[in-house]
Parts: C-alpha cells; structure tokens; sequence
C-alpha cells in the first residue's frame, strides 16, 4: 500500500448535499490553501476527478492522507444539562444520552465538550452544568471511513463536520465582534439541526424532524404536478423560481424555529438577530433568505476571507474570496487551530 507524500495537507468535508476537497500549503497555519474542489456526493467519478484535480504531480500516486469532517444522518450534537453530583455515578452518563438523546449509547461512539471552549468536558471537576455531546453510531463511522477509503482517501482523523462547523462559529463571530445570538441550520434531506451560537460558545441546540424532503409534497400540490418524483426533480433543479412560495414551503418549519427561539429568548433574554445555513445545497441557496424573511432576522454575511487571514490562512489568487461562503465553514473549521487572531485591519474587527 502507497500513501501520498506528506509535502501538502489534505481536507475533506462531507454532508448531505457535497462533497468539499482541499488542498494546502501545509498543516500548521501560516499557510496558502491552494485549492478547492467541490463535488456532489455519492458521485464516484466525480470524486475521482476531483481527487486528480486536487493532488500534485508529488502526490499523485496511491491514497490520500486526508483531515475529514463527516456527516451522519444519525449524528448527534446536542447541548445538554449535566447534574455534576451525579457524574461520577456509574451509568449516569449512559442515563442522560438514552434519556435526554434518545438514543441508544452502547452503539455510538459519543465525546463530551465544553460548549464554550470545544474541550474535553472534565469529568473529575464537573464544576459546569451544560456539557455538549457529541457522536454518531459506529456501524455509520465504520461505513463512512470504508467508503472513503474505497474513494482512494485514508482519514488520518474523522471527526464532524457540524463539531468543525460550530467551532469555527464561534470563533468568526469573536473575530466579528458580533455580540448577538446566531442561528445555525443544518437543513438535510430529513431533518434539521438548529443551533443557537454566540461568541462565548453553543447556547442551544435541538434536531427539528423537518427537512428537503417535506417540502417535496408542497411543491407537488402547488404546482399541481402529476407525482412527487417530478416535484423533487423540479425542486433540486435550479430551472424554477421558487421564492414566491418560499413561506408556504418552509412553513412548517418556521413553526418549530419560531419555537425555538421564543424558548431561547424567554430563558435568556437575548434576542436573535441573524440566520445562517450551513448545510444546504448551493441550488436552495435563496432558502436561507426566506427563512430569515419569516424569522423576520436578516442573513449573516460573512467575511470568511478576512477571518481565515486572522488565522494565517490566506486564499490563493485562483480561488475567487466570493465563492468562500459560509457553506465552506465545515471544510474551514477542520483547518483552524484556536489560539489568538491575528488583526488584519480595523474594517473586519
């Protein structure tokens, strides 16, 4: 077996929607990232080309060594509230995830992290009451690495995408100097993950049983088409406006949002003030608009670039800083290490 040379650093980010690949100068910032290779997911060719298209003539034989973010269907991201006289108990842990989860803890591979700082939860001191937890199955995590495999990219690490994505969150918005509550979406074919995320950390979190795939019906009654497969083919297809019945496809759910929110809001007396979806096909893009419309928030607009150079990260000239959206959060987040920003000027502070 024949292992790419160590000369560049690899990334890979996964999730519902795409597949991201990147390339850089080196590992430990300051680097270059020199390029950027977007492709959709279960597409073997097209990773394939993608593959080709990242590596350089040095590196071009045998597997890639890869920093990867993964996002199982199944994951679990959730904030939760900890008794710390209980901790030490045997089973308490397994308690909270089957209870407060709902799911089953022996079959999942799960860590616990400060919400604040994305640590290692200390289990001996217990001096926080909210801890995040954070997981997948393991048969999803044995299937996702022999699937990347099979794609010719040996994972030196997996670790989640969303964990990444918030991490990375959370530090754009101290470097922003943003003082309000965000809210983060993750919207799938399925569900949603919804986080509420400032500066100082994740506040809240919850899966909404929403997604894509709910407002394939609504599509189809609308438009008054003969089934829901063409409704999905016209949905996914970038050929029809959909904004004007934005509202009507999202309504249900802005209900369960609006819920959220007003539980957050009333428990902490914080105002959310921005939207932002981090998972989401660049083709529904204008999806994001009109759940901030309904929210009545406006869209975080973001200035990746200035951010990444803050962490010594700069673009090469041939990736346009416009195209570095906040889709790319994940893929970012899997490259920054958390130690003090660099000021790059007083516009982006």
């Amino acid at each position: 077996m024949f292992f790419s040379t160590k000369a560049k650093n690899f990334y890979v980010d996964c999730n519902d929607h795409t597949v991201l690949l990147a390339r850089t100068s080196k590992a430990i910032a300051p680097f270059v990232i020199e390029e950027i290779v977007e492709c959709p997911p279960g597409d073997e060719s097209a990773l394939a080309d993608a593959l080709k298209a990242l590596q350089t003539a040095k590196s071009a034989s045998g597997f890639v060594h890869a920093t990867c973010g993964i996002n199982a269907p199944r994951r679990v991201v959730r904030k939760v509230t900890l008794e710390s006289k209980r901790l030490k108990e045997a089973g308490y842990l397994t308690e909270v995830a089957a209870q407060q989860l709902r799911i089953e803890p022996d079959q999942y591979s799960l860590a616990i992290l400060n919400p604040a700082q994305g640590t290692d939860y200390d289990m001996v001191k217990g001096t926080q009451k909210d801890a995040l937890i954070c997981g997948l199955p393991i048969a999803d995590a044995n299937v996702l690495q022999d699937n990347l495999l099979t794609a010719g990219i040996y994972p030196e690490s997996m670790e989640l995408s969303s964990v990444a994505s918030m991490g990375a969150m959370v530090d754009y918005l101290a470097f922003a100097k943003i003082k309000t509550p965000v809210l983060v979406l993750e919207i799938e074919a399925e569900t949603t993950n919804s986080f509420i995320v400032t500066s100082s950390g994740v506040e809240a979190s919850r899966p909404i049983q929403q997604g894509l795939a709910a407002m394939i019906p609504v599509v189809q009654k609308e438009l008054g088409l003969k089934d829901e497969d063409s409704a999905r083919k016209l949905f996914l297809s970038n050929t029809f406006d959909f904004t004007g019945m934005g509202s009507v496809l999202i309504k249900k759910l802005i209900k369960e949002l609006q819920s959220s929110i007003g539980f957050y809001e009333v428990q902490t007396g914080q105002s959310i003030a921005q939207v932002a979806c981090t998972v989401l096909p660049s083709k529904l893009s204008w999806l994001e608009a009109a759940i901030a419309a309904d929210l009545g928030v406006s869209v975080l607009k973001a200035d990746i670039p200035a951010w990444l150079q803050s962490r010594q990260i700069t673009l090469a000239d041939t990736l346009p800083a416009n195209s570095q959206d906040i889709r790319r959060l994940g893929l970012f987040g899997l490259m920054v290490r958390y130690n003090s920003h660099v000021v790059v000027s007083e516009k982006t502070q």
